[in-house]
């Protein structure tokens, strides 16, 4: 059998984690009175959030523009800034530690497909990033990452392989360059 055989692509193993009316609920507030929020009401975007299940440290800013796929599926630490138009594709699990900045336009991305698979079977594996990193403008993160503390993912950057604590890394595929400073 061919892929074009087929009636749907393989997604065995995909869970929601909630009801359906749950997952709506949720994409119909993101697109309306999430999105819409003024820039200064972050306490509301953080109730609405826990609201949904996220689970978010003290003072976490973000952005009425930012895209939380399935808020139950992620975890953000203190004071962690989120920019406008990141996308956190939470099909998997995020893990966003303390300090840490994701800049706008960035895209972490938990989810994607076998293409060794004739039905491009749906794969999903999580991300993890540390504390006091910074993910800079326009950054794609793949399934599976792990960003060590204090790491800096230059702008642009596609990060394909786990980025070791401290390091200054960028471009596509995204490789270190140096090492921060230790205090």
């Amino acid at each position: 059998m061919t892929f074009f055989q087929k009636d749907k692509p393989d997604r065995s193993g995909f869970d929601y984690g909630k009801p359906r009316f749950f997952v709506f609920l949720w994409f119909l507030c993101q697109d309306t009175i999430f999105r819409f929020s003024p820039i200064p009401l972050y306490g509301f975007r953080r109730w609405l959030l826990k609201l949904f299940g996220c689970k978010l440290g003290k003072g976490v800013k973000i952005r009425p523009r930012a895209r939380l796929h399935y808020p139950w599926r992620i975890e953000i630490g203190d004071y962690t800034s989120i920019g406008e138009d990141v996308w956190l594709y939470s099909i998997g699990h995020i893990t966003i530690g303390n300090h840490t900045l994701i800049s706008q336009k960035s895209f972490l991305c938990t989810a994607g497909h076998d293409y060794l698979d004739p039905f491009l079977k749906t794969t999903v594996k999580p991300i993890v990033v540390g504390n006091g990193v910074w993910i800079a403008a326009d950054v794609f993160v793949n399934p599976g990452i792990t960003i060590g503390d204090n790491a800096v993912i230059g702008a642009r950057s596609s990060v394909f392989k786990d980025i070791p604590t401290g390091a200054i890394c960028f471009g596509s595929p995204c490789t270190v360059a140096r090492y921060r400073k230790t205090a």
